[in-house]
């Protein structure tokens, strides 16, 4: 079990979890993932952690086929400048390493946006905690144990 499950669990919501096995030389993970789930890639997520105005971390859910807009994340926040979080300040506060980092179950809550391109889906499918292990779940599970918002935040 992975925190991610586990906060999953606790919230007595339903998912699926999903194995396959990891290429280390994977260009992708997110790819990879629809490709050996034999998923349709616009269905599986990524998670992005950025750095708000120098002051605080926060997580973008997007379809990995899609590219993070840092403007329209800002406006969303209602921020004035975001980058990419640091790798060490992303595996510290999540407590994932990169290309296994889930945005359920992180060590430290933070801030979450969904792309709104998932309001939409029946399901999806995010990491799990660990790389070669994603969970299926509705959007709406993410937004309710993330306590996250919808907002347009892809190019």
């Amino acid at each position: 079990m992975t925190p991610a499950i586990n906060q999953l669990n606790k919230l007595n919501l339903t998912y699926k979890v999903h194995q396959y096995n990891h290429e280390p030389g994977a260009k992708s993970y997110g790819l990879e993932a629809a490709e050996k789930l034999k998923v349709n890639a616009e269905l599986v997520y990524k998670t992005l952690v950025v750095d708000v105005d120098n002051s605080y971390l926060a997580v973008a859910v997007i379809p990995v086929i899609k590219q993070l807009n840092l403007k329209k994340l800002a406006k969303s926040l209602k921020a004035k400048k975001i980058k990419m979080a640091e790798v060490n300040k992303v595996q510290n506060s999540t407590g994932y390493l990169l290309g296994g980092v889930s945005p359920l179950g992180q060590k430290k809550a933070l801030v979450t946006v969904l792309d709104k391109s998932a309001e939409v889906l029946n399901s999806l499918f995010v990491s799990g905690g660990k790389r070669g292990l994603e969970i299926e779940l509705s959007p709406d599970s993410i937004v309710l144990s993330l306590q996250a918002k919808y907002a347009d935040i892809i190019s």
